[in-house]
């Protein structure tokens, strides 16, 4: 009992810590990475598909991003979903290659995403501390129900802080690692 509790708090903590790096990942920084267009759908043959399942996205060097998609005819449908990404992109075709520059980030614009990254980092951090208040819930009503002592609820709420502790550390390195990142010029 006690250790589902653990282990449920250590996933959902995890989780949250790995949906809030992917969303730092989707953050543009001014350099080429193909996560910035890991997320623009295309519609191809009636459906709509992740870019990466329809084409290569590679980065040929710090400003420039090349999308080869595997069937030529979609090389109008991944230009224009591209632009309909609202990700200040403006894709060039080149023959059956599609070149994205990146441009770089103004001072204003970085200051404007290091807000959005930290509250990004506080709702990473609000998520971590409902999952610790759900676990210690979970261990009082078992308490109040006497299929745990006292001092295995105490020693599992000292775990579940850890482990807590840990994650909320975590998501800090993360944040200031993003923020060195978008801070360089």
């Amino acid at each position: 009992m006690i250790n589902d509790i653990k282990n449920d708090a250590k996933d959902r903590m995890a989780k949250s810590l790995s949906v809030f790096n992917e969303n730092l990942s989707k953050m543009r920084t001014g350099r080429a990475s193909p996560g910035i267009l890991e997320h623009v759908v295309v519609s191809s043959y009636g459906n709509e598909s992740p870019l990466s399942q329809v084409a290569n996205i590679s980065a040929t060097d710090s400003r420039m991003l090349t999308v080869t998609p595997w069937d030529k005819s979609l090389v109008p449908a991944i230009e224009k979903a591209i632009l309909n990404a609202d990700l200040g992109l403006n894709p060039m075709s080149a023959g059956n290659v599609i070149r994205v520059p990146v441009p770089a980030l103004t001072e204003d614009r970085r200051k404007e995403l290091v807000k959005v990254v930290r509250q990004e980092a506080e709702s990473a951090r609000v998520s971590i501390r409902n999952i610790r208040k759900d676990a210690n819930t979970h261990l009082k009503r078992l308490l109040k129900d006497k299929e745990i002592t006292e001092d295995e609820e105490t020693g599992t709420q000292n775990f579940i802080q850890k482990l807590t502790d840990n994650f909320i550390k975590d998501v800090d390195a993360s944040l200031s690692a993003k923020e060195d990142e978008l801070m360089k010029v």
